[in-house]
């Protein structure tokens, strides 16, 4: 037998991200040995995404919203790392540039390089994808992905259906209570894509209402959040699940309604139907959950459209904040 090869996959910012990556970690796993290089806001998430050895994780000064000081002492540490692997596969958003990592790639010896830049690679790639060429403008994240591992020799076995996958999550009925239940999931990773707090209370009341059992969910951080919006009328598990479990609450709900955040793309890693929240700050097409049936809520053609901003730019946050919890039950019952 010949020696195995040695893949780097690298995708450095948030969870949502690193989730999205799972098919093409499968297509490289089938061929390769997968480390995969994340940033701290995505660990969590690669420690469940299947095919990957080992998880590695760097903070890049380039990548980060909260970003460390550039450290020559540092980058050498990371190439001095990086010289094992035989390819990587370097995969960004649409505003990301890969080249960075891939100049630290090549110092540290890394023969082969796929990405996908819109810029100018000279030496640093082996294999380029060029959006809106290669690839078509605004297409989902995952098929973005999966374009940079099969340029670099990685395919898909026929039988995966590149939906997102993640390692079977834990039994949370003990704290869930017995299923049906809906899942809200009111906080997300910039206040410009959030629906406003009453709203989100006014949804799980009127869930409610309808005779649905509600489950409200959220990190350590938004436990005053999640109490708001849970009430009487649901069950509040804010700071409560580790993100493992959080999986395993998603994967027993009937529907997920939720912002454009990580816990959108963690429902559609366990097969969930989202009703999905969506600021057009980003693209619908590109950031919606894939993969899953999916009733996108929120007006696309807003003025913040484009934006990729973190704070709404518009008095009122309308794109989100007139979606009404009437609009949220008509798209629970469509998907339900």
């Amino acid at each position: 037998m010949g020696a195995v090869v040695k893949a780097l996959v690298v995708r450095l910012d948030s969870d949502g991200d690193v989730l999205t990556t799972g098919p093409a970690v499968r297509a490289v796993a089938t061929r390769a040995e997968v480390t995969y290089l994340c940033g701290p806001k995505g660990r969590q998430a690669a420690e469940l995404l299947p095919d990957v050895a080992n998880v590695w994780q760097w903070s890049c000064p380039w990548i980060l919203a909260d970003p460390p000081d550039v450290s020559a002492v540092d980058v050498q540490r990371l190439v001095d790392r990086l010289t094992p692997f035989d390819v990587a596969v370097v995969l960004t958003s649409f505003h990301q540039s890969p080249l960075p990592m891939a100049l630290l790639l090549r110092m540290a010896g890394v023969r082969k390089i796929a990405a996908i830049s819109t810029d100018y690679p000279g030496s640093l790639l082996d294999h380029r994808v060029r959006p809106g060429l290669d690839v078509e403008p605004d297409q989902p994240e995952p098929l973005n992905a999966l374009c940079v591992a099969e340029v670099a020799g990685f395919a898909l076995p026929p039988d995966d259906d590149g939906k997102l996958r993640i390692l079977k999550p834990p039994d949370m009925s003990g704290l869930t209570g017995v299923a049906p239940y809906v899942v809200v999931h009111p906080g997300a990773s910039a206040p410009a894509r959030a629906w406003s707090p009453d709203r989100c209370a006014e949804a799980v009341t009127a869930l409610r209402r309808a005779g649905h059992r509600v489950v409200v969910t959220g990190g350590p951080k938004e436990v005053d959040l999640t109490a708001w919006v849970a009430g009487t009328d649901g069950v509040d598990l804010g700071g409560r699940t580790t993100y493992p479990e959080l999986a395993g609450v998603l994967a027993t709900a009937d529907v997920v309604v939720v912002g454009n955040t990580g816990a959108a793309h963690l429902a559609a890693a366990v097969g969930t139907p989202v009703v999905s929240l969506f600021a057009p700050v980003v693209p619908a097409s590109r950031w919606k959950p894939y993969g899953v049936p999916v009733a996108v809520l929120g007006h696309q053609n807003s003025d913040c459209r484009g934006t990729r901003a973190t704070e709404c730019p518009v008095d009122g946050h309308p794109c989100l904040n007139s979606i009404t919890a009437a609009d949220v039950m008509a798209a629970v019952r469509r998907l339900t």
